[in-house]
């Protein structure tokens, strides 16, 4: 069988690529932008790829056409596609019915930690010896790539509450039908398509619906936005997680306070099962260990044997990823674009190196962020840093200098990139960390500094 897939180069719709042609279809697609490393990987897997949305691309005609949600109406393949009455569907209903039908679905929802801990989940898997499938928002590092089909039965997911396609405005994770459900957390997020938080609770009910009685649900015990959606309906067993324990906590750990949590006690119903001691950095990343724990443990993997994965997890890309160190500075890379998840990775850094000092360097990119809807809680998000860079684009709608202004003259706001990498540049010091943050490739910043680090040398 044919299957076209339209907005192919993004990360989901990539891995749908990879996957579909794992499972024996002839797959082509096309994107606007057909660049590596995506369009490198889609073609060593022999998938076709064409620049762009033309109508011509439909000849001949492809039994099945998958629309990526970056599709919309007035797209000349859009409007052939419709007037021609081809069959079309969109990413997560053809992984639905192609692949997960038969499959148990891990899935892995909340507004932060969807892509660390879905990776967590599927190395414990991995490592115990049950080969998953996976679809992930990110790289694993022990794995090397986003998706494969893997073996049956287990299947894991990053459940993203995004919406599903031009036609279908259900977020796609009512889809996926899992049997292991983790709720990581809840906030405020995709102002483009949800008006507030309750919308999105909404969905997140439409979720827990979908999820059979013999079914588990992995919950973040700390999270009141999570408390109100299983509140309003819940059918299958819930057990809790929560790394400062408390009521009905089932899953907390044990750390140094003052730590970095590089290592920590696991504890189920109050007993320990071991100690997880890893290189990563942050006490969310202890809440997502708990949560793939949690979750594995209901696929039949022993806590202590998921423990023993968790030593060897590599994490994962552009989540806290040292990307290089030249002239003595340290470059990071980090997906962060919410002030929570902000200010979380912060504090990660802030507990791993002590005092040494921290230069974060902010890309507001995100629908939510352009919107300026957490415009009022960044200059708390970026307080542990000790200077603060914000790119602002022209485009951008909103004042990001009167914005952090309360941070006095620890932040800096330019609208231009070389400008920026200069700035840098010139004034990070030997022992400096530079915590670059961003949703996108931002401009290729993280390499450029670096090579104007190294040209510059030590000072």
């Amino acid at each position: 069988m044919h299957i076209h897939i339209l907005g192919i180069c993004g990360t989901f719709m990539g891995g749908i690529a990879a996957i579909a042609r794992a499972a024996g279809f002839r797959v082509t697609g096309s994107d606007r932008n057909v660049y590596p490393p995506m369009s490198t990987q889609l073609r060593a897997l022999g998938i076709e790829l064409i620049e762009g949305y033309d109508a011509a691309q439909l000849t001949p005609e492809p039994q099945m056409i998958v629309v990526g949600n970056v599709m919309t109406r007035g797209m000349p393949v859009i409007e052939a596609m419709l007037d021609r009455g081809m069959a079309y569907t969109s990413g997560p209903e053809w992984l639905a019915s192609a692949v997960l039908r038969e499959r148990w679905v891990l899935a892995v929802a909340g507004t932060h930690g969807k892509t660390t801990t879905s990776s967590m989940l599927a190395w414990i898997l991995e490592d115990a010896g049950l080969s998953p499938g996976f679809l992930i928002g990110g790289i694993p590092g022990n794995f090397g790539l986003s998706a494969r089909l893997g073996e049956a039965p287990f299947f894991v997911i990053e459940a993203d509450e995004y919406d599903t396609a031009f036609f279908d405005k259900r977020a796609k994770f009512v889809h996926y039908r899992p049997r292991t459900l983790v709720l990581n957390n809840l906030e405020y997020d995709h102002a483009d398509i949800y008006p507030d938080l309750a919308a999105i609770e909404r969905q997140f009910q439409h979720l827990l619906r979908t999820v059979p009685g013999s079914g588990r649900i992995l919950c973040n015990g700390a999270d009141a936005a999570l408390a109100q959606v299983l509140a309003a309906g819940c059918w299958s067993g819930v057990e809790r997680f929560a790394r400062a324990g408390g009521e009905q906590v089932q899953w907390s750990a044990q750390a140094q306070p003052d730590g970095d949590f590089t290592r920590f006690e696991v504890l189920y119903q109050g007993r320990g099962c071991g100690a997880v001691h890893w290189n990563l950095i942050g006490a969310h990343n202890v809440d997502n260990a708990l949560a793939a724990l949690a979750a594995a443990r209901h696929a039949g993997v022993p806590v202590e044997r998921g423990i023993d994965a968790l030593n060897s997890f590599s994490g994962v890309a552009r989540r806290m990823q040292l990307r290089g160190e030249a002239a003595g500075v340290k470059v990071y890379d980090d997906f962060a674009h919410h002030p929570t998840a902000i200010a979380t990775t912060l504090d990660g850094l802030r507990r791993s190196v002590g005092r040494e000092r921290i230069v974060a360097v902010l890309e507001p990119r995100s629908q939510t962020m352009r919107l300026g809807v957490h415009q009022a809680a960044l200059p708390v998000a970026l307080a542990a840093a000790d200077e603060v860079w914000l790119y602002a684009p022209p485009s951008l709608g909103w004042n990001v200098a009167e914005a952090v202004a309360p941070l006095g003259q620890r932040a800096h706001v330019t609208q231009d990139l070389d400008a920026l990498v200069s700035a840098l540049a010139r004034t990070l010091v030997a022992g400096d960390h530079a915590l670059i943050m961003s949703n996108g490739g931002f401009g290729g910043v993280h390499a450029r500094l670096l090579e104007a680090l190294a040209a510059r040398g030590p000072q």
